[in-house]
């Protein structure tokens, strides 16, 4: 690994590995992502089809991404002990069905958090982790009507506090056989720049990315677990009529 990619991170691989990320519009990402479905649909061979499923929005990154839980007052045998609220990162895609019932869509979830905007005043620690944090979920829902829905993936406050906010997310939606319908990362990380030509050139799938080193030879990139359907957590309290029935 040469030190210009050390030093600038990601940096050098935006010239080989993706395409650079073009302006931000609801319409032109929308088309975007079902048409690069469509192209990696033709790649494996497959016939052209219709469109069954669009993402209508994209989760949002940084701070955006971050919100403090409901709360709800009830019984405890300690009481309360934690003075202020502590934010959640909440990664929340909106999506279109056009089908009169799908029987099942699973969602794949590819999220980089960045540590140097984690918001623990243990500064010292956060300089011994990576310098970024690989989580990944699958998500599948079951019996979709045709309508908008919504698509929710959490990380508990401590992620936030240790490891960062959200600065990559990477969101692929299959059908039943294993066919992708919809699918595309977006970043604010130099070198990983947003919407991929296909799929395969995204940085969940780049080891050249998710590989890279830092130049002491430690890894850019610490994979870690922690990242739950909304369904498991405080947030399905929240809107659950916007969510279809969650099976694995």
């Amino acid at each position: 690994m040469n030190k210009q990619f050390l030093i600038a991170g990601f940096a050098a691989i935006a010239a080989t590995a993706l395409v650079a990320a073009p302006s931000r519009t609801g319409s032109r990402t929308a088309g975007g992502r079902n048409a690069r479905a469509a192209a990696a649909a033709a790649e494996d061979g497959e016939e052209s089809k219709e469109v069954l499923v669009r993402i209508e929005q994209y989760p949002k990154l940084g701070r955006q991404a971050t919100l403090s839980a409901p709360s709800i007052s009830g019984g405890s045998t300690i009481g309360a002990y934690t003075g202020k609220p502590r934010p959640w990162i909440v990664l929340e895609a909106r999506y279109q069905t056009q089908e009169r019932c799908i029987d099942q869509l699973t969602f794949e979830w590819h999220v980089l958090l960045e540590t140097k905007s984690a918001t623990s005043k243990d500064k010292e620690g956060q300089a011994k982790l990576a310098p970024y944090s690989y989580f990944e979920q699958t998500v599948t829902y079951s019996n979709i009507p045709r309508g908008t829905h919504a698509a929710s993936v959490c990380l508990h406050p401590s992620y936030l506090e240790q490891y960062g906010e959200p600065k990559a997310v990477g969101l692929v939606v299959k059908d039943s056989n294993g066919n992708v319908l919809a699918g595309d990362c977006e970043s604010e990380i130099k070198g990983i720049p947003s919407h991929p030509k296909t799929l395969e050139k995204a940085f969940w799938n780049d080891p050249t990315i998710m590989d890279a080193k830092q130049q002491n030879g430690e890894p850019m990139i610490e994979r870690r677990q922690g990242l739950q359907d909304r369904s498991k957590t405080i947030w399905a309290l929240v809107n659950p009529n916007d969510y279809e029935l969650v099976i694995q």
